[in-house]
């Protein structure tokens, strides 16, 4: 996907920054990329804002295959 745009952030107390959107992993779940860290994020559609938690959501490469084998039968 890597899609670049920007949105609030929570080590910033939900102020914006631009980040990277690198995968969708749900209705509205997202992995994006922030300052190099892999994050998980939600899209909010009643303000069409991206929220990124990069404080609790960080993303570690089991969590990643983890979601993998969660999400492969919907490819």
């Amino acid at each position: 996907m890597n899609l670049k745009t920007m949105a609030h952030i929570c080590s910033l107390n939900g102020d914006m920054d631009e980040v990277t959107i690198l995968e969708k992993t749900g209705e509205n779940e997202y992995i994006v990329d922030y300052r190099g860290v892999k994050c998980s994020a939600i899209f909010n559609y009643c303000n069409f804002s991206y929220y990124v938690d990069d404080v609790y959501g960080k993303i570690s490469i089991e969590k990643e295959q983890s979601n993998e084998k969660r999400y492969n039968h919907l490819l």
